[in-house]
C-alpha cells in the first residue's frame, strides 16, 4: 500500500468534489437524470466507480478511499444530538404515537427479516455465506450508507472483510429501489384517487427535478451564533464536531484495549459524546449559541461525501462474487418493504396514511432524505406534517436504531446470529398486538386500501 499522506487526502476530496459538482450540474440539465430524482451525491458515486479503480481507473484515487466512510459516519452520527431541541417525551408519545410505531415496526422488521430470510433460506443454499449476511439489508435499504458504513466497520472488525463493500452495495440499490419503486407507487396511488394534495406528476414544482431552488424559495441554512470578530460561527461549529471525534476516537481505542473480545465502533462512541457534550453545553447555558441548522448541515455535507465516497470505492470484483445472494437478498428486501407498505401504513396511520407511508417505503428502502423527498412529490408544501412527527418520533426509534446497529456485528462475531431476527422481529409482532388489543389497527381512513 502507498504511504498515505495529507496530499493524498487533498487528491482525493479534489477528485469527489468535482464529481459532486459534476453530479448537480447533470442533476439540473439533463431530464432523464431528472425524472430518476437521484440525489447529486449518488450521481458522482457512480462516476467515481466508473472511473475510478474498479472501472477505467483514470482517477487517481488513493488506496485509502474505502476508510473514509468510517470516520464519516462519526461525523454524521456526532453531529446528531448537538444543538437539538430538547423535546418533552410526553409530547413524543401523545402526538406522534403512530409514526413512532410505524418507524418501530420498520426498523425491527426489515433487519430481522433480512438475518432470518438470508438464515432460513440464503446459507442453506450458498454453503459459503457468512450467518450475518442478511445484516446487509437493513445496513444498506433501512440506514442508507451511513449505516452501512457503520455495520461494514462492526462487520470487518468481527472478521468479515468484503462487509464494507457489501454494505455500499446494498445502500446503493435501496436509493434506486426507494426512488423507482416510490415513484411507481405514487403513480398508482395518484391515479386510484389516494393521494390527497396532488392528482399527478404535472404538479411538482421545478426544484424537485433540477435540484435548484429559485430565489423566491430559498431559506437560510443557519444562524451566527457568535461575533466572527471573536471566533468564525462556521468554525465554532466545526471545531466541535471535530473535538468531539478526536476524543471519541481515542475512547474508542481505550475501550479497544480493555475489552479487546469486543469491537465498540467509533460511531457509537460519537453518538454517546454528543448527547454527553449537548447536556452539558444545555446545563452552562451554553447550547443557545450551538445552532441546530448549522449542525445539520455538517451532517449533511459528511452525508454526501459519505455517499460519493461509499458508492466509489465499492470492490465490484467482490460484489460478483456474491451477485446472486444479493439479487435473492434485495429481492426479498423490496417486497417486504411493499407488504409494510401495503398492510402496516395504512392500519397505523389514521390521516394522510398514503404520505406517510409514501415517505416510510422512502426511508425504509433508501434513506430519510429519500423518503423526504418522495413525501414532497405527493405533498408538496408538507401539510400532513410528516417530517415534524418522524422528527419527533425518532427521539424514540434513534435508541433502538444505535442498539442494532452497535450490538448486531458483536452478536454475529459471538455467533449469536440467530439472537438478531428472533429478538427484532418479536418486538414488532409485541407492537402490532398491543395496537390491536387497543383498537387502534385499522382505525384510520376508510378507504385505507390499494386498489
Amino acid at each position: 500500500m502507498e504511504n498515505f499522506t495529507i496530499w493524498s487526502l487533498m487528491i482525493d476530496i479534489s477528485i469527489i468534489s468535482g464529481l459532486l459538482l459534476a453530479g448537480t450540474i447533470l442533476r439540473a440539465k439533463v431530464r432523464w437524470i431528472q425524472s430518476l430524482f437521484l440525489p447529486a451525491s449518488m450521481i458522482a458515486g457512480f462516476l467515481g466507480l466508473a472511473f475510478g479503480p474498479s472501472g477505467v481507473d483514470i482517477l487517481p484515487f488513493s488506496e485509502q478511499i474505502s476508510n473514509y466512510p468510517a470516520l464519516l459516519i462519526a461525523v454524521i452520527f456526532g453531529a446528531i444530538p448537538i444543538g437539538a431541541a430538547k423535546v418533552q417525551l410526553s409530547e413524543v408519545f401523545h402526538r406522534v404515537r403512530d409514526m413512532f410505531s410505524y418507524s418501530i415496526i420498520l426498523t425491527l422488521s426489515m433487519w430481522g427479516s433480512g438475518v432470518l430470510f438470508a438464515l432460513l433460506i440464503l446459507n442453506p443454499i450458498f454453503k459459503d455465506l457468512p450467518n450475518g449476511f442478511g445484516l446487509i439489508l437493513g445496513a444498506g435499504f433501512l440506514g442508507g450508507h451511513g449505516t452501512a458504513a457503520a455495520i461494514g466497520e462492526g462487520l470487518t472488525h468481527a472478521g468479515w472483510e468484503e462487509a464494507m463493500d457489501l454494505g455500499m452495495t446494498s445502500a446503493t440499490v435501496g436509493i434506486l429501489v426507494a426512488v423507482l419503486g416510490g415513484l411507481f407507487l405514487i403513480k398508482r396511488s395518484t391515479e386510484n384517487g389516494h393521494t390527497k394534495f396532488i392528482s399527478s406528476f404535472k404538479d411538482l414544482p421545478s426544484e424537485l427535478r433540477s435540484g435548484l431552488m429559485p430565489a423566491s424559495k430559498r431559506f437560510s441554512m443557519g444562524q451566527e451564533t457568535v461575533s466572527s470578530n471573536s471566533i468564525d460561527p462556521l468554525v465554532l461549529h466545526l471545531a466541535i464536531i471535530a473535538f468531539l471525534i478526536g476524543i471519541s476516537y481515542w475512547a474508542t481505542n481505550m475501550l479497544t484495549e480493555l475489552i479487546p473480545a469486543v469491537s465498540i465502533p467509533l460511531f457509537s462512541v460519537a453518538f454517546i459524546l454528543g448527547l454527553v457534550f449537548q447536556g452539558i453545553s444545555r446545563k452552562l447555558k451554553a447550547d443557545k449559541y450551538i445552532d441546530g441548522r448549522v449542525m445539520e448541515r455538517i451532517g449533511g455535507t459528511a452525508t454526501d461525501f459519505l455517499v460519493a465516497f461509499g458508492i466509489a470505492s465499492i470492490n465490484i470484483t467482490v460484489v460478483m462474487d456474491y451477485a446472486l445472494p444479493l439479487l435473492l437478498l434485495f429481492a426479498f428486501g423490496t417486497l417486504w418493504a411493499y407488504l409494510l407498505f401495503r398492510f402496516v401504513g395504512p392500519n397505523v396511520f389514521r390521516d394522510f396514511w398514503l404520505e406517510k407511508s409514501i415517505f416510510g417505503w422512502g426511508w425504509s428502502t433508501g434513506t430519510v432524505a429519500m423518503g423526504l423527498a418522495l413525501l414532497r412529490i405527493v405533498d408538496p408544501e408538507l401539510k400532513s406534517k410528516t417530517p415534524e412527527d418522524y422528527a419527533l418520533g425518532y427521539v424514540g426509534v434513534a435508541p433502538v436504531d444505535i442498539i442494532i446497529v452497535t450490538f448486531a456485528p458483536i452478536l454475529f462475531a459471538l455467533g449469536f446470529t440467530w439472537v438478531i431476527p428472533i429478538v427484532l422481529l418479536l418486538g414488532a409482532a409485541v407492537i402490532i398486538v398491543i395496537y390491536k388489543k387497543a383498537g387502534w389497527w385499522g382505525q384510520g381512513n376508510k378507504e385505507n386500501t390499494l386498489s
